[in-house]
């Protein structure tokens, strides 16, 4: 084979493989454009039809992973790679995976329980696997919470359901425990008088069910009273500081005495 005939062949061969590589690229640019098109016109249609928002995420994120592997395995058809093997390939692998990433996979599947059996959809306020806040997303793998100091935590799906969920957004109320202590020398049924009047004055303070005020314990500096409004859950640290500030105030406008070993400012 003489110099210009290799130089031919190399050239025919860089110029075969180059327009491959052209073709793959295309397919692949092609291909994304049409996934994300897919993506949004189903999301749009599951919320044309009401569906919740965590299923509509979860629908949209366990779809384009799986039209993702498809488009790979499509663009090494492209290039000749036997897709049968390669599927073949992707099981042996996959089961591979599997063994050495068990807890992802149990990730994978308590996601799935947990958009079945929904204790808890986006935008409510929990406390999950841990962590307390609210859902921004149930992923594949893990569930995205915003912590109430705006924390992004990722907590994976096989924790929070293997452990307590609480969902303090499911009930349409919720109680605020405060304490209050008072001296022996305080009467307590004029403190239940002043305790009650106030909250009365607090915004957002539900007048039903009705605001508890009643002796929890006596201890060595006096009578310890549980003040206990109800509020909705978006209210709450809001009634719960307004609520403290209450019991301050109409303590000292009451002149009520510091219990022993507390002292107010000027006295």
């Amino acid at each position: 084979m003489d110099f210009t005939e290799l130089k031919n062949t190399v050239i025919t061969t860089v110029t075969a493989v180059g327009i491959q590589v052209i073709g793959a690229i295309l397919i692949w640019v092609v291909g994304r454009m049409l996934i994300g098109f897919a993506i949004n016109l189903i999301g749009r249609s599951l919320e044309k039809q009401k569906v919740d928002t965590t299923i509509n995420g979860y629908a949209k994120s366990t779809l384009e992973v799986l039209l993702n592997i498809i488009l790979v395995i499509s663009i090494l058809g492209y290039f000749g790679i036997q897709t049968t093997s390669f599927a073949g390939l992707i099981a042996a692998a996959a089961f591979a995976i599997g063994v050495a990433w068990g807890g992802l996979l149990a990730n994978f599947a308590a996601g799935v329980f947990l958009v079945m059996l929904r204790p808890f959809k986006d935008g409510d306020f929990v406390n999950a696997g841990g962590v307390t806040g609210t859902v921004v997303e149930v992923g594949l793998f893990c569930t995205t919470i915003n912590t109430p100091d705006n924390i992004r935590s990722f907590v994976g799906n096989n924790k929070i359901f293997s452990d307590t969920i609480q969902n303090f957004t499911a009930n349409p109320h919720r109680r605020v425990d405060l304490t209050a202590q008072l001296a022996f020398e305080t009467d307590p049924l004029k403190a239940f008088e002043v305790l009650q009047a106030g909250l009365k004055n607090i915004a957002n303070v539900l007048p039903s069910p009705a605001p508890e005020v009643t002796i929890l314990a006596i201890n060595d500096r006096g009578p310890q009273l549980a003040v206990r409004p109800y509020c909705h859950n978006n209210n709450y640290w809001q009634v719960y500081f307004d609520t403290n500030l209450m019991i301050r105030q109409e303590f000292e406008k009451a002149g009520f005495p510091p219990p022993e070993g507390m002292l107010f400012p000027g006295r």
